[in-house]
């Protein structure tokens, strides 16, 4: 066995005993109370829109609301996973960094496994300052999550272009009171080098088929309510390997 087989064992090893250390947290106190789910008119806009982007076709997909599913068992860590979103407008592949953010790619893996984003829209476009599409809540409104909290596992080191493009990352809202993270299921694709965003994100993987697709949905801009993308976007299925 060569020594890099034996480092990387070694590094596998430590990374398993430390999940088990680790819990996803619950909170045992009431959260802020969420949004209702949006029952918007999104058949309409896919029907108005699906051509604005080469390639993409219409979807059904519509805001509803999230699978209620337990913790996931850190008992069986996954380590470096291939997870492959196929959206209406093709798939995109995401190489998922299972050593430097094990908790993030095991809840994600879970997640997906459970069909817990199938048929879901990207919800949120930003083309200034910010170059991201953010997806993964079934809900489409913004607020929706998994009943758990995921750690913060691998922050980007501070400094110009912390995220490239590619980069893929866990979306998150203000901490608890009581300091618990708020990652649960929101993550977005950087799709265009940038600065701005603040370096407390964990990234858990990058694109590496698809990132194309991604600038052509933010190169048809924004939808009327200036937040979701122009050209609707929908989680068709998500796979993992």
């Amino acid at each position: 066995m060569g020594v890099a087989q034996v480092k990387k064992q070694v590094v596998i090893a430590v990374v398993a005993s430390a999940l088990l250390s680790l819990a996803f947290t619950v909170p045992t106190y009431a959260a802020p109370k969420k949004p209702p789910v949006k029952q918007n008119n999104a058949k309409q806009s896919v029907a108005k829109n699906s051509a604005l982007v080469a390639g993409c076709k219409p979807t059904t997909a519509v805001g509803h609301a999230p699978l209620k599913l337990p913790i996931p068992d850190v008992n069986k860590p996954h380590i470096n996973k291939v997870f492959t979103l196929k959206t209406n407008c093709g798939d995109i592949v995401i190489e998922a960094d299972g050593v430097k953010a094990p908790l993030t790619v095991l809840a994600i893996s879970y997640l997906a496994q459970k069909g817990y984003f199938n048929q879901s829209l990207c919800h949120r476009l930003v083309t200034s300052g910010i170059f991201v599409l953010q997806c993964g809540d079934p809900t489409a409104s913004g607020s929706g999550g998994p009943k758990f909290y995921i750690p913060n596992e691998n922050f980007p080191a501070p400094g110009a272009n912390s995220y490239p493009a590619g980069t893929v990352a866990m979306a998150k809202g203000p901490d608890l009171p009581d300091g618990t993270p708020t990652n649960g299921s929101q993550f977005f694709i950087v799709y265009q080098d940038n600065s701005a965003l603040a370096a407390n994100y964990t990234i858990f993987g990058r694109v590496t088929q698809g990132l194309d697709i991604v600038k052509s949905i933010a190169a048809a801009g924004n939808s009327a309510d200036g937040v979701g993308p122009a050209q609707p976007v929908a989680i068709e299925k998500f796979d993992v390997k």
